[in-house]
């Protein structure tokens, strides 16, 4: 992998405190909407951003621990060149052929995007392959790859996700008992954003919820998270239950379009 370019790990004062003063106003949302004791946690989605916008937030005082990436390649540069300490988690579409170089990262934390034991069985098959080569260091100690499995509840054909009840119970099923190297960790959806405008419940985090009682119920284990939320909705998500938001915009603000900031060799769909 390249070093950094000359330049993009300059952290710019100003937009520095730009940033940090977006993720405290998230934040400061978040705990407004959250009305029992429980964490939320908040992932900094940083796709087609300069790796010195991560920076300026993780070497903050207070620093952020969580960034999401869309891209493999993009993922795989700022795993290189930032520090180590970061948690990664990758967000968007996955492709079958790409989930086992995914998989090596040595500090991903977490895959929200599951949808298929295809998809699973490959990362299984590389963060075998991460371990087997790290073997004795702390990555063994963390208790595997944490997973999300994809649902898609607003039914959209657009969208990725397992579909509620057998497919999704099955694809939960099989991580929690086929696989050695990943953890289930629990279910996540993209919701429609018309139906968080609308005001009140939204019914896809309302379904989410009901599956995941549902699969919960069936296989036991460790309480499953809900992931849920994004820059237009996450408060909405909190406010339902949500144990994780994804925001971007809401941070970073916009993006470059992707045709004027490609990253070769990905070819994923953006979601978050």
């Amino acid at each position: 992998m390249a070093s950094p370019s000359e330049g993009e790990m300059h952290i710019n004062p100003q937009r520095a405190k730009q940033l940090l003063d977006n993720i405290s106003q998230v934040t400061r949302s978040i705990k407004a909407a959250n009305k029992t004791s429980r964490e939320v946690r908040l992932i900094a989605v940083s796709k087609l951003k300069p790796p010195a916008d991560v920076l300026a937030l993780h070497t903050a005082p207070n620093p952020h621990l969580h960034f999401g990436e869309n891209y493999l390649q993009e993922l795989q540069h700022k795993a290189t060149v930032l520090p180590s300490t970061i948690r990664w988690h990758f967000i968007g579409a996955l492709q079958t052929n790409k989930c086992r170089p995914l998989a090596e990262i040595p500090n991903l934390w977490c895959v929200e995007s599951v949808d298929t034991i295809k998809k699973a069985d490959q990362l299984e098959k590389g963060r075998r392959d991460l371990c087997e080569r790290e073997e004795g260091n702390e990555l063994q100690k963390k208790g595997g790859l944490r997973v999300f499995v994809q649902v898609n509840t607003s039914g959209e054909e657009a969208k990725s996700g397992a579909e509620p009840g057998d497919e999704t119970l099955e694809l939960c099923r099989h991580i929690r008992d086929k696989t050695q190297h990943l953890k289930l960790a629990g279910l996540m959806t993209i919701g429609a954003i018309a139906r968080s405008q609308e005001g009140g419940e939204n019914e896809d985090f309302v379904r989410l919820q009901e599956v995941r009682d549902e699969v919960q119920g069936k296989i036991g284990g460790d309480p499953l998270e809900l992931s849920m939320g994004m820059s237009a909705d996450y408060e909405t998500a909190v406010q339902m239950g949500s144990d994780e938001v994804r925001v971007g915009t809401g941070i970073f603000g916009e993006r470059p379009k992707r045709e004027d900031k490609a990253v070769k060799g990905d070819v994923e769909k953006e979601k978050g």
